[in-house]
Parts: C-alpha cells; sequence; structure tokens
C-alpha cells in the first residue's frame, strides 16, 4: 500500500497522505453509519459519552464537534482497520503488532464549525517509544476552505513544545512560541478515502470550518504493541484493575499479538499533569485551560466552541 519514498517520507517529514486507502461500498458504508449518528443528535441536548456538541446545535440544525469513540458504537470503523489496504499502511510504519488506542470521528461542521489549536499528540499521552501515530480518514472531500488539517514537517524529530497555561495542561501550544514555525505549515486535503498519517509527536492544528460543507474525517490514535501509555497519560488505563488492562489490550488488537514486555526508548516526555478543569475532549480541554489561539484571525476566540 505504502511506496518505499512514502516510507521515507513519513519518517523525514512526521507525516504521509495516501489515497485511496477506503473505497466503494466500505467507505459507502462509513458514511451512511456518520450521517445517521449525526441525524441521532438532534434529540441531545449536552454533550455526553457519544456526542460532542458544537455552538449552535439544535434539533433542526445538528452540529457536532465529535462523534466519540466511533469504533465503539459503530464496529465498522473498527473493522476498516483491518482491510489489506489500511494493514498494509499500518505494518510499513508500526510493524506486525498494532493496537488502537482510541478513534474520534471530527465532524467540524459548516459555517464556523470548531478549531482544533496547534498540538502533537505525544503531549497528551506519552507513551515508553513513540512508534505511535494518527490516521485520519476523510469521509468526505476534504479541501483548504472546511478546515484540513495542517501540519509542520519534521517537527516530530524536535522538541516538545510546552503545551501549559499557567501550570494547567492546556492541551495546545502558545502560537507566539519561537519553534512554531507558522512559515513552514503543509495544508493536507484529499478526496474522501484519502487519509493522512502524522507521527504522533508531529505539530498539527486545524481552522475553523468556514465553508458550506461539514469536514468529516475520523481520526484514530495507533501504536505498535509493544508501545504502553504511561501513568497519568490519556489512555494510561487508570482505574482498571490487572485483568481489566489485559481484556483492554487484547480488545484493542487490530492486528498480530499484544506483548506484555514493552519496549523503553529515551524519548522526551513530560506528563499532562494538572489536567485542565475540564479535559472531556481536546476542545473542552483547550478551552478550559485558557489556550491561546493560533486561529483568531479566523474566528474569535469567544466564539469558539467548547
Amino acid at each position: 500500500m505504502l511506496t518505499d519514498a512514502q516510507v521515507q517520507s513519513y519518517h523525514d517529514d512526521g507525516y504521509v497522505l495516501v489515497e485511496d486507502a477506503v473505497t466503494g461500498g466500505e467507505l459507502d458504508e462509513l458514511r451512511r453509519l456518520t450521517y445517521q449518528m449525526i441525524d441521532r443528535s438532534r434529540e441531545i441536548r449536552q454533550s455526553d459519552a457519544v456526542f460532542d456538541l458544537d455552538e449552535g446545535h439544535s434539533k433542526d440544525n445538528p452540529r457536532l464537534t465529535r462523534i466519540k469513540l466511533p469504533h465503539v458504537h459503530m464496529p465498522e470503523f473498527f473493522e476498516v482497520l483491518r482491510s489489506k489496504k489500511m494493514r498494509g499502511v499500518l505494518e510499513k510504519l508500526l510493524g506486525p503488532s498494532v493496537r488502537l488506542q482510541t478513534s474520534k470521528l471530527n465532524t467540524k461542521a459548516p459555517g464556523g464549525g470548531a478549531a482544533v489549536e496547534w498540538h502533537q499528540d505525544w503531549a497528551f499521552y506519552p507513551h515508553t517509544n513513540d512508534d505511535v501515530l494518527a490516521i485520519g480518514l476523510m469521509l468526505e472531500d476534504v479541501h483548504e476552505g472546511n478546515g484540513p488539517l495542517l501540519v509542520i514537517p519534521g517537527t516530530h524529530k524536535g522538541p516538545v513544545l510546552s503545551h501549559f497555561v499557567n501550570g494547567v495542561f492546556a492541551g495546545a501550544i502558545d502560537p507566539s512560541d519561537p519553534l512554531f514555525e507558522r512559515d513552514k505549515i503543509v495544508t493536507l486535503t484529499g478526496k474522501a478515502g484519502s487519509i493522512s498519517v502524522h507521527h504522533c509527536r508531529t505539530l498539527h492544528g486545524s481552522a475553523p470550518n468556514m465553508s458550506d460543507r461539514a469536514r468529516l474525517m475520523c481520526f484514530y490514535e495507533m501504536c505498535a504493541a509493544d508501545a504502553w501509555p504511561l501513568a497519568g497519560a490519556g489512555g494510561g488505563f487508570v482505574g482498571l484493575n490487572q485483568q481489566q488492562v489485559y481484556d483492554t489490550v487484547k480488545s484493542r488488537m487490530i492486528f498480530g499479538e499484544q506483548t506484555m514486555r514493552p519496549r523503553l526508548k529515551d524519548v522526551p516526555v513530560l506528563l499532562p499533569l494538572p489536567p485542565a478543569p475540564d479535559a472531556s475532549s481536546i476542545f473542552k480541554t483547550q478551552q478550559s485551560a485558557g489556550a491561546v489561539s493560533a486561529f483568531a484571525a479566523q474566528k474569535p476566540a469567544a466564539d469558539r466552541v467548547a
């Protein structure tokens, strides 16, 4: 599925774009399920364990920032990771045994759907090694006007920037940080069925969706099976006993075998603690901790959704 040049590009730049990763009836079914869930949200009045509501959400105008854990609520979103094409990508980049950490379907409603401020995923969930990445599956076409993913090449090889505001984890960098190099930003657009893949330490974000079309992308956070989340980090199995941890990691295996021997690597680590007042999603983390917006010109921070 990936050429040698694409694999090298991922390692050099920290991201790669792959076209036609999901096609035909498989893509149609994922879209159908997504719109079915959006329709269900019409009856929801506040964010819950399934839906994260955007500003202005109503029964007549359903607006979401996110459908949480789509692989749980719609198992087809888990099974697609085992398709020949998707497995080919994952094996090339993570090896023969790969585990899903979590998923989220960011719907980014038209007419101002919420931005995601600049951050590195690694700041949220450091592991014993950094063979960790995120895949963004485009369920509809993604273009420059509807809030595409933005990345800065090569940042996966540099430091983990501060994601704190007044000593609290805010889930976003300060856009005035001198290491935030705006002139190097790359925009990742593509047709429905394409995927973006970015390393967990690659600096990325996305602007508000100011178009008249939703930007539907399902993001999967995945790791090599010998990468284990650190206690205190997102996905760190807090509150689970040993049997529950074992059952959880086994259930999240996409393919291969789950090893009980973590691979330790010398990687930069700072735990995301203390947490934001509301850490229930990245949107609420960034807002409740007072993250400074890098997209204020597109939409005032006061108007951005939790």
